[in-house]
């Protein structure tokens, strides 16, 4: 398995960018599907983005389209949530997560039950 670490997260206003980025170790980073969800004060861990093992494809989920942008650095093990035009409905805890053999299909679905491995998580909070 993959050990992932998460780190950016903060505070900030409405309307602010922030960047996390989650350096990846332990495994091979380039088998891995990475994902990014997030949880909420009080609700489910939902689906944010994802990126396939090269960065051929990537899926979001349509609250955060055109706002954020999901990347990753291959040399660096890294893969990054780029984040803009922040709401406060944003304000979450931040997971990264890796999962393996996952099609298009399968990545579009956004099921977190795809991803095996998964960091702490990052708190970000946008103020209004």
């Amino acid at each position: 398995q993959v050990h992932l670490v998460e780190t950016g997260g903060g505070l900030v206003q409405a309307g602010g960018s922030l960047r996390l980025s989650c350096a990846a170790s332990g495994d091979t980073f380039t088998t891995y599907t990475m994902g990014w969800f997030r949880q909420g004060p009080g609700k489910e861990r939902d689906f944010v983005a994802n990126i396939d093992w090269n960065g051929a494809r990537t899926y979001y989920a349509d609250s955060v389209k055109g706002r954020f942008t999901i990347s990753r650095d291959v040399a660096k093990n890294t893969v990054y949530l780029q984040m803009g035009n922040l709401k406060p409905e944003d304000t979450a805890v931040y997971y990264c997560a890796a999962g393996r053999f996952m099609d298009a299909q399968v990545m579009a679905s956004g099921n977190l039950r795809n991803f095996g491995s998964w960091g702490q998580g990052t708190q970000v909070t946008v103020s209004s």
